[in-house]
């Protein structure tokens, strides 16, 4: 192979058989359950990098039940998400995400940089309860409910909250292990079609974890509860920020600060 056919075929890993196909990526009938909660606002500052600006002391828990993806297949996430504004322009900042399938882990960090890692997350409907869990190994690490159908939304406005820009923090390392890539994306949901949202009563558990530590933005006041079902395109996204600057930043031997272009 020469290196022009590796200049063409260089989409993503491995080379000669990429863990996930080029978009678009189309999601039908994707489920979401949407908890949002007050919690402490110190801990927020923590976690959420500038330019970003927090919005309010609020986190959505989102379960995500996905049974027909583009190249993905049939899986389920979970995470948080903060809202958060650039500019003066209102989005959302996603802060974690675990899943059960492989591609669109390696797909959502390689492509977008969507902070993905291997979890065992579910969500179902149990008798008269949507039911969002999240298991890392064989420990419950989150657990939602929220009454089914108990009021219709309107599903234009809940169309139109989905249309606000989403942000990423992409971080890719060099081979000496300092950051090669890190910068703040923005990508969009698109060609939105909410087919049906509703809420509901709601509760959220969080439960410690040493590697899944979804507990550390803690629930202190359950605010509202989101059921959606919808059918959308992940648009691919756009680097809004480089915390890096113009080359990339490393260290060179004896450990002085080089720039690599």
């Amino acid at each position: 192979m020469n290196q022009d056919d590796v200049r063409r075929r260089a989409f993503a890993m491995p080379l000669t058989n990429p863990a996930f196909p080029p978009g678009p990526y189309r999601f039908t009938d994707r489920e979401y359950l949407i908890i949002t909660y007050r919690t402490d606002p110190a801990k927020l500052r923590e976690i959420v990098p500038e330019p970003l600006e927090i919005e309010a002391p609020l986190v959505k828990y989102e379960f995500i039940r996905m049974p027909d993806s583009t190249g993905f297949g049939d899986y389920t996430e979970t995470g948080q998400v903060i809202p958060v504004s650039l500019n003066g322009r209102k989005g959302s900042y996603t802060h974690c995400m675990f899943l059960n399938d492989e591609p669109p882990i390696a797909g959502g960090r390689e492509l977008w940089g969507f902070p993905k890692k291997l979890g065992n997350p579910a969500l179902k409907v149990e008798v008269d309860t949507l039911v969002g869990t999240l298991d890392y190994g064989p420990v419950r690490v989150a657990t939602g409910t929220m009454g089914y159908k108990h009021r219709k939304l309107d599903v234009k406005e809940v169309a139109a909250s989905m249309a606000a820009p989403n942000f990423l923090l992409k971080i890719i390392p060099h081979v000496d292990g300092t950051a090669r890539i890190c910068e703040l994306v923005e990508f969009y949901l698109e060609d939105v079609t909410v087919k049906g949202a509703w809420s509901g009563p709601a509760a959220l558990s969080l439960n410690p974890h040493a590697l899944a530590p979804v507990a550390e933005l803690p629930v202190l006041e359950i605010v509202s509860a989101t059921h959606i079902l919808a059918d959308l395109t992940l648009g691919l996204g756009k680097v809004v920020h480089d915390y890096l600057g113009d080359g990339v930043w490393g260290r060179g031997g004896g450990g002085a600060l080089v720039r690599r272009w």
